[in-house]
């Protein structure tokens, strides 16, 4: 099954850079983008096509307009409309360049937004595939709770009625962030990282069983809430079952894949007496531990190690 291809209108992000149109055809509203990459028209200037993806934004600074400065109205008139006859979703200027006639000109023959902004080439490129990778991303729904703990997003799993709440409600008394309960969208910004958020209808809201609903921004405060987390690890939550081995040393790392990424994941046992957000809170340090190179099972075992050495010297 293909994966499903997310899209933004050319419109969303005229308004998030505050983009000056230079031309827009009727059909604005309808022109999205597919794609967060982003072209510099070097080449197709030149007249070189091939492997030119006409679904990017286009992005022409200083450069560009220096090599078309140098050949007649006719000849630029001709390789613009080689160019814009492509029908790319909208070209952007930067650097408040002077829009030429013969680029207007082809942009109404062909129906292309020309829209323009103050800043450099480079870092509007950067700014605008940063947002697009974020806007467009792949993504799935999860059911889970999302917090975020000494700056880990930690994704809780677990069947229904096994304390995902209640332990995110316990985390967010003890100081931490919640960003999502119940379903947490899940996107894959990049091929290493996820970030996941709440549906917009019941982001903030959480429900307790016995309680009912309740709004964490109201209860808490702002600094309860976050709208937005990478996913650092996931923690299963599982009814404790008598008699099931469970990992007591953490020599061996498990892994959850999600869209193609292998996140660090734990499997807790839960049972009466157990404090599940300070065990969630302990699992956070020592995956930030881990990830800055120190491991204490793997520390443990080169001291027993040490130790067994030493006395079968003696």
């Amino acid at each position: 099954m293909a994966e499903k291809e997310f899209t933004i209108p050319v419109k969303t992000v005229i308004e998030e850079f505050d983009l000056e149109v230079i031309y827009e055809p009727e059909d604005i509203d309808s022109i999205k983008v597919s794609k967060a990459d982003i072209n510099r028209p070097g080449l197709q200037l030149a007249g070189f096509f091939d492997l030119f993806d006409s679904g990017r934004f286009q992005m022409m600074g200083k450069a560009e307009f220096t090599y078309l400065e140098q050949f007649s109205s006719e000849e630029r008139e001709i390789r613009l409309e080689n160019y814009f006859s492509r029908k790319f979703p909208a070209l952007i200027i930067a650097r408040g360049i002077q829009v030429p006639t013969e680029m207007t000109e082809m942009a109404e023959k062909y129906g292309v937004p020309i829209l323009r902004t103050e800043e450099a080439t480079s870092s509007f490129i950067s700014a605008l595939i940063r947002y697009l990778n974020v806007q467009i991303a792949p993504r799935r729904t999860r059911h889970g709770v999302l917090v975020e703990v000494f700056g880990e997003g930690i994704l809780i799993m677990g069947e229904s009625g096994v304390g995902k709440s209640e332990c995110a409600i316990e985390l967010v008394k003890r100081g931490h962030r919640l960003v999502a309960d119940d379903a947490v969208e899940i996107k894959r910004v990049s091929d290493k990282t996820l970030v996941g958020s709440s549906p917009e209808i019941i982001r903030h809201f959480v429900e307790v069983r016995g309680i009912g609903i309740i709004d964490v921004k109201e209860i808490f405060g702002m600094g309860s809430i976050k709208e937005s987390q990478s996913i650092d690890m996931i923690i299963h939550l599982e009814t404790w079952e008598q008699g099931k081995q469970y990992d007591r040393l953490g020599m061996v790392d498990e892994y959850t894949n999600i869209m193609g990424i292998n996140v660090p994941s734990l499997t807790i046992p839960v049972k009466l007496g157990r404090n599940i957000a300070v065990i969630v809170e302990v699992a956070a340090m020592n995956n930030r531990q881990k990830k800055m190179g120190y491991n204490a099972a793997v520390e443990l075992n080169n001291r027993l190690m040490a130790q067994m050495e030493s006395s079968l010297d003696l």
